[in-house]
């Protein structure tokens, strides 16, 4: 058995790589390691997917079988969840959810006791334990045995907690909602239809395998539609567990996570609230938002692509805000994971008081061209890219030739044999080209014949 956790948990086709046996050993060695010996509740929600119901049965049994007890919370998002953990005391929180994955993709991922992701070498002693079974010998009979509690309170105590970190109505403003029929169909109409929205939504019917089926945040074009249909002032898109959101101004422009950063880190630099003046992003962030807080004073960190990578820099040198493109934003000061939800009311709240159409604060940066291109290669050569002289020197030729006005990002892929190739800069043709050439040499090299390249 290979490494079971990614960048975001256990993650696999339900029912073939993510078996129920596999989910109750998940569930019984994360208990275990996790409750260090302490007895207590952990807190268990999921999304829309037909397979979450077979998944939590058996996680839950795995949980109660060291006997710690099951708050299950039933489909919510996984930033409802990490909030959940620390609101009830947990000792820990569990999600089963494959994100913005096709339907027949399953996951579950955990949070420590305070709303965290877990840390490399934490899932890398859970992974241990379930690798060698033997390790647990807690077996509790009779009334130690853990107990599930079904709580039907969950997603209303944090519908009220977002609410409370805004003091704007959202009286007067037209919303545009694609619910991916994940994991917010219910929470996101109840919310902004609270706050006094005016809320248009569509996808909000899940039946257990429609969840990001041609919908949600990797389908921005149906919320651009909507929005343009309607005379909307904002679109809201979210994945199927919600933990990121891609808007749409009332043009119909794309809102990605880095205009979000630029918008709300702005407001929040001229509030005087963005601690350390700076804002955290990944190796992916668009050079534009680089450009753009520079210009304004503000430091700008990279880490590795993943949200819990953004969120250990922020924890370690104080910031506030922080995320990745592709929607993952986090407010530290109200969640401890990007949250879809808490980052729609964050730039609406901006909206309003800045008294600016979203239109022009979505032009505050200018995004450079960025291409990204897959190199299929030998799932062992991954990451044999930064060995290889030949890759090594076209790479610095490429970044030579851009003079600071372009760059190049290789990245393996953390599930698929691939490695990629994200390059960007001022001219699009350019890097289309640049791109292209140097996937085709990855390949060549790195694939599954290696041409002119020994390795040991």
């Amino acid at each position: 058995m290979g490494r079971l956790f990614g960048t975001d948990g256990v993650r696999g086709i339900a029912n073939k790589d993510l078996t129920p046996e596999l989910a109750f050993n998940i569930g019984r060695a994360g208990a275990y390691f996790l409750s260090n010996g302490k007895k207590g509740n952990i807190v268990v929600g999921r999304d829309t997917r037909k397979s979450g119901d077979m998944l939590e049965q058996a996680l839950t049994a795995g949980i109660l079988s060291v006997g710690l007890n099951v708050i299950s919370v039933g489909i919510v998002p996984t930033p409802c969840v990490a909030y959940l953990t620390r609101k009830y005391n947990a000792l820990s929180g569990v999600v089963i959810s494959a994100s913005h994955n096709p339907v027949e993709y399953n996951g579950i991922k955990f949070f420590n006791e305070k709303g965290y992701k877990l840390d490399d070498s934490i899932e890398e002693k859970i992974e241990s334990i379930i690798l060698d079974r033997g390790v647990i010998d807690l077996r509790p009979i009779a009334g130690d045995i853990g107990e599930k509690i079904v709580s039907e309170n969950g997603a209303r105590d944090y519908i009220d907690h977002l609410k409370k970190t805004i003091d704007t109505d959202l009286n007067g403003l037209k919303i545009a909602i694609d619910c991916g029929n994940g994991a917010v169909y219910d929470i996101a109409l109840k919310l902004f239809t609270e706050l006094n929205g005016d809320v248009v939504v569509i996808n909000r019917e899940p039946n257990g395998v429609n969840i990001n089926v041609n919908c949600g945040s990797t389908n921005p074009a149906m919320i651009k539609k909507l929005v343009l249909k309607t005379k909307a002032d904002i679109g809201l898109s979210y994945d199927g567990d919600a933990d990121r959101l891609i808007a749409v101004d009332e043009k119909g422009n794309i809102v990605d996570g880095d205009h979000i950063l630029a918008i709300c880190g702005t407001r929040l630099k001229e509030e005087g609230k963005l601690k350390n003046n700076g804002i955290v992003g990944t190796v992916m962030t668009n050079m534009g938002l680089d450009v753009y807080l520079k210009s304004k004073g503000i430091n700008i960190v990279k880490t590795k692509v993943g949200d819990r990578y953004v969120i250990e820099e922020m924890l370690k040198d104080g910031y506030v805000l922080g995320g990745e493109q592709s929607g993952h934003i986090i407010f530290l000061e109200y969640n401890t994971t990007g949250d879809g939800l808490l980052t729609s009311l964050q730039l609406i709240d901006t909206v309003k008081k800045t008294n600016k159409r979203l239109s022009e604060l979505n032009n505050l940066m200018v995004n450079y061209p960025q291409v990204l291109v897959n190199a299929k290669v030998k799932n062992e050569n991954k990451n044999r890219y930064l060995e290889d002289e030949v890759i090594k020197e076209r790479i610095r030729n490429l970044e030579f030739e851009f003079n600071g006005e372009g760059r190049v990002v290789i990245r393996p892929s953390g599930t698929e044999p691939l490695v990629r190739v994200m390059i960007e800069g001022k001219d699009q043709n350019k890097i289309d080209k640049m791109a292209t050439e140097l996937a085709d040499l990855i390949e060549k090299r790195l694939g599954e014949k290696v041409w002119g390249c020994q390795y040991n």
